[in-house]
C-alpha cells in the first residue's frame, strides 16, 4: 500500500493530501507521480493568472489549451539551474558547490550507475534546500532572479507559440519540475494562465523540504496534465503539448497535438516515427552550448541543487 490517509503532508493552499510510504517499485513509482501530477493540478488552479480583470484574458475556447515545457522549450537552458545560480549569488552557496554536484550528477547520468537508492535519495533531497525558509521569501526571490539570469533567455519562437495559442482564445500553462512557485512566476510575466510544477510540502507558510510525490518529471508530467483537463473541463484531443527532451514523451502522448521543439536526438527519432511536428529555433552554436542541461535532465538538476546546498549546510 503505497498511500495511507491516516498520513497526510500538506500541498498547495494547505490542503491535506495523503503522504505516500517510502516504499520502492514501479507501482510505488507510478503513485508518486500520480500524487505530484494531482498537487501540481491544484496548485495550478489555485494561482492561475484571473480570467477577468488582468491577464491574460478569459478563454474563448473553453476545451483546448496548450501544455509548455520550459527547460530548453520555452527558456534557453534549465530554469533550476539559473534559480541556483542566483541563488549562489546570494551566498546560499557557492558556484564552486554547484558546479562539483552538478558534475557529479551528470557522472551517474553518463554512467549509467544509478540505482534505485541514489534516485530515491535524489528525490528525496530534491528541494530540501528551502527547508525552514518561508515561500514567500522564495517567491520574491524567484522574482529577482527571473529578471537577472532568465528574461533574457525566454525563446522568441517558442514564445511566439504561446501567442498563438493566447489569440485562439486558448489556455496556455507551462509544465515543468521546476517549484512551482518558481514556474508560476515565469507564466505570469510571459502573460500565460499558469504553470505546473513541482510541489513542495509546507506548513504554515514555511517550507519542510520535503516534496509532494514526486519531482513533476516524466509520467508525472502526465498526470499533471490530465488532472488539470479534468479540473478545467478541458478535451486532451484537442490540447497540443510543446518539449524539447523524450522524458515528455509520456506529456506529449496524452494530447491530440504533439510537438518537438529543440529535441533531443531521442524526441526527434520519437517525432519522426510518430508524424509529430518539429521546431528548432537554435543555431548550431546554441544547440551545442544547452545540450548538458538536456543530458542532465529536470531532475538531475534539481538533484544537483539541492545536494549542493545540503552540503554546503554541514560543512559551513
Amino acid at each position: 500500500m503505497g498511500i495511507t490517509s491516516n498520513h497526510l503532508q500538506t500541498g498547495p493552499g494547505g490542503a491535506a493530501v495523503p503522504r505516500l510510504r517510502k516504499r520502492g517499485g514501479a507501482a510505488e513509482s507510478e503513485k508518486r507521480a500520480a500524487l505530484a501530477g494531482l498537487a501540481s493540478a491544484e496548485a495550478a488552479v489555485a494561482g492561475a493568472a484571473p480570467e477577468t480583470g488582468g491577464s491574460p484574458e478569459a478563454p474563448t475556447d473553453l476545451t483546448a489549451a496548450a501544455f509548455f515545457d520550459v527547460d530548453n522549450t520555452m527558456m534557453m537552458g534549465a530554469s533550476i539551474f539559473h534559480f541556483a545560480r542566483g541563488l549562489a549569488a546570494r551566498k546560499y552557496f557557492t558556484t564552486a558547490d554547484l558546479a562539483g554536484f552538478a558534475w557529479q550528477q551528470v557522472k551517474f547520468r553518463i554512467g549509467g550507475r544509478e540505482n534505485p537508492d541514489d534516485v530515491r535519495a535524489s528525490r528525496e533531497q530534491a528541494l530540501s534546500f528551502v527547508a525552514g525558509r518561508r515561500v514567500d521569501e522564495l517567491v520574491t526571490l524567484g522574482e529577482e532572479i527571473y529578471d537577472e539570469l532568465m528574461a533574457d533567455r525566454i525563446w522568441s519562437g517558442t514564445r511566439a507559440l504561446a501567442q498563438m495559442h493566447l489569440d485562439a482564445g486558448q489556455r496556455v500553462w507551462l509544465v515543468t519540475a521546476t517549484p512551482v512557485e518558481l514556474a508560476q512566476i515565469i507564466a505570469r510575466r510571459l502573460g500565460l494562465t499558469g504553470a505546473l510544477g513541482t510541489v513542495a510540502e509546507s506548513d504554515d507558510g514555511v517550507y519542510t523540504g520535503r516534496l509532494v510525490g514526486d519531482l513533476l518529471h516524466g509520467r508525472a508530467k502526465a498526470h499533471a496534465v490530465r488532472a488539470l483537463a479534468a479540473k478545467e473541463g478541458l478535451d486532451l484531443r484537442r490540447c497540443t503539448a510543446y518539449s524539447d527532451s523524450v522524458n515528455d514523451v509520456p506529456m506529449l502522448s496524452a494530447v491530440g497535438t504533439a510537438v518537438a521543439v529543440n529535441p533531443d536526438a531521442g524526441l526527434r527519432d520519437v517525432a519522426r516515427s510518430r508524424g509529430w511536428e518539429i521546431r528548432d529555433f537554435r543555431t548550431g552554436r546554441k544547440a551545442a552550448r544547452i545540450g548538458v542541461p538536456s543530458v542532465l535532465g529536470a531532475g538531475a538538476l534539481a538533484g544537483a541543487v539541492a545536494a549542493g546546498l545540503a552540503y554546503r549546510r554541514r560543512n559551513v
